[in-house]
């Protein structure tokens, strides 16, 4: 029979009027942005300014105030393409190596006579000694600082490369070490950038890897590529500080020369520091993850001889108190000293797990770009180019949508304005899922949901076309409907599976504004199957209850 349960309209009624309640901000999209932005500077700071307070209480907070980002292309800003020169961290590996190198190799040298590094390419170290017959020495001297590969695909392999050639030692790193540390270098790449753009405030930056060493960065509103260019180059603080206390009072009482900081993994929880730090993050020369003795997961982190002296006096002076580890003022961990690190290197290690090891070695090389970042593409995209781009976008989707409104009335009558008022509702739904979950729109994007228009009432026409074949067949009107939604329903979702998996493939093999496209397309099929499929048959069944027509037109 022609009928929808009450459970089911009312579902479908609750649906659309929450789809449509989460789009409404974006009808207001400067003031609810302006609300957005001023909450979140008081939350940060604590400080509410008369035009903070304005501006937070220019939307309801009981309103929903998410809104669909806008990107690069449409808000403007500035788009870089940087090049990781990784050659230069299998340099510094090398040179932070030689010094412990040459340490253990004088201790021995009565059985390796003189020992010093010569000229050799750049990430390669060349040592020669004076007594070849205390070559297999040198080389067991040199492998013990060599550890296994810390990643899947390096598995039971070293990290060093070593052989000889006469009375020379060439080290370098293998060839599973470089493509693990390569993926460290630019993950912590990624991190650093990552933390320097946050700071600014913008709004759905894009920061991500392409290739095998380059980094996308596009960050909406920022004035020029210059000022972005400067703003990574800022380096971020890490340093090594005695922990005084804890607690859970940000303003508790401190003595000069202390501070009271959050820590990042125990939200509400503080550790009074001493300011002086012991050592500094540009003293830290590597930190990786690794297990402890008992397999268990840890990080290991090495200092340049300077912070290895200090941190080692500073540790036997304190067994078995904690010091914390701060980056940008906030204690990212807080370890408790085991035992004297005398040696420059030192495993922080407890209660973690492998994924949060590697997030904690990730933020202990936070404190500074790890290279050089090459930039080989920049751009700068004025916002008079973005709104440009917004004005054509609305027209053209207004444009579309009004034809398509009118030829659906012309051609189907009152059958079209059931499909154009859920083709009004499919996109209240559209925005209203995207700003619920945040999406970035861009210029493909616009072009993704003027598509999506065109492809909402494709299902209605299917139907439409369905229920005059029926009322050809001398059925009565709402057998002619119900079959007309019955027999429809195989080719609507055979279209939509299709165009989904198209938008499926979009999405993972693409990048930047094709996944863009990817996501309003898929999102858009979504919606307009549910409103072709259900919020048109419920307005055409309301409809019938109340009319009770012997005859339909369609």
């Amino acid at each position: 029979m022609l009928q929808i349960d009450r459970w089911k309209r009312i579902l479908i009624i609750g649906l659309c009027v929450i789809g449509l309640f989460y789009a409404i901000p974006n009808l207001f999209y400067q003031r609810v942005e302006a609300h957005n932005d001023a909450v979140a500077m008081i939350e940060k700071t604590g400080v509410e300014t008369p035009e903070l307070i304005a501006a937070r209480d220019g939307w309801p907070g009981w309103m929903p105030s998410g809104l669909v980002n806008l990107g690069l292309d449409l808000r403007g800003g500035a788009h870089l393409l940087a090049e990781v020169q990784l050659e230069q961290v299998y340099k510094s590996r090398m040179d932070s190596l030689w010094p412990e190198l040459r340490r253990d190799m004088t201790a021995a040298r009565d059985q390796l006579g003189a020992v010093r590094r010569v000229a050799s390419p750049e990430g390669t170290l060349r040592i020669e000694i004076g007594e070849q017959a205390g070559m297999s020495r040198a080389v067991e001297i040199v492998r013990s600082y060599s550890s296994p590969v810390t990643s899947l695909t390096g598995a039971g392999q070293s990290s060093l490369a070593i052989r000889t050639e006469g009375n020379a030692i060439i080290v370098q790193l293998s060839d599973a070490e470089k493509s693990a540390t390569n993926d460290r270098t630019i993950q912590q790449s990624l991190e650093i950038i990552r933390r320097r753009v946050d700071e600014v405030g913008t709004r759905e930056p894009t920061i991500m890897r392409q290739g095998e060493d380059r980094i996308l960065i596009q960050v909406p509103g920022i004035g020029s590529a210059e000022e972005l260019k400067a703003l990574i180059g800022t380096t971020a603080r890490l340093t090594f500080n005695s922990v005084v206390g804890t607690g859970t009072d940000p303003d508790a009482p401190v003595e000069f020369g202390q501070s009271v900081l959050p820590s990042v993994d125990q939200p509400g929880f503080y550790y009074t520091i001493e300011n002086n730090p012991v050592v500094t993050g540009e003293e830290l020369t590597d930190a990786m993850p690794a297990t402890d003795q008992n397999g268990m997961p840890a990080v290991d982190f090495r200092f340049n001889p300077t912070g290895a002296r200090k941190f080692g006096n500073y540790t036997a002076a304190n067994v078995g108190q904690p010091f914390a580890i701060v980056l940008d003022d906030e204690v990212i961990s807080a370890p408790v000293i085991r035992q004297a690190i005398t040696g420059g290197s030192g495993q922080i290690s407890g209660s973690m797990n492998f994924e949060e090891a590697n997030r904690l070695a990730v933020l202990l090389r936070a404190g500074a770009l790890p290279t050089e970042l090459t930039f080989l593409e920049e751009r700068t995209i004025g916002p008079e180019l973005g709104q440009d781009s917004i004005d054509a976008g609305r027209t053209a989707s207004v444009v579309g949508f009004v034809a398509i409104v009118a030829f659906m009335i012309a051609t189907y009558g009152l059958f079209g304005v059931f499909a154009s008022v859920a083709l009004a509702i499919n996109m209240g739904l559209l925005f209203g899922l995207l700003s619920m979950l945040g999406a970035t729109l861009t210029l493909p994007g616009i072009a993704g949901i003027v598509l999506t228009i065109a492809m909402a009432v494709d299902a209605n026409v299917l139907v439409f076309e369905r229920i005059r074949e029926e009322l050809r067949s001398a059925r009565g009107p709402a057998r002619a409907i119900e079959l007309g939604y019955e027999r429809a329903m195989s080719a609507i979702i055979d279209a939509n599976l299709t165009s989904f998996i198209v938008a499926a493939i979009l999405f993972t093999l693409g990048s930047g504004p094709v996944k863009g496209f990817a996501v309003t397309l898929t999102i858009g099929l979504v919606t307009s199957v549910f409103t072709a499929l259900w919020l048109t048959r419920l307005l055409t069944i309301m409809w019938f209850e109340r009319a009770r027509p012997r005859q339909i037109e369609v």
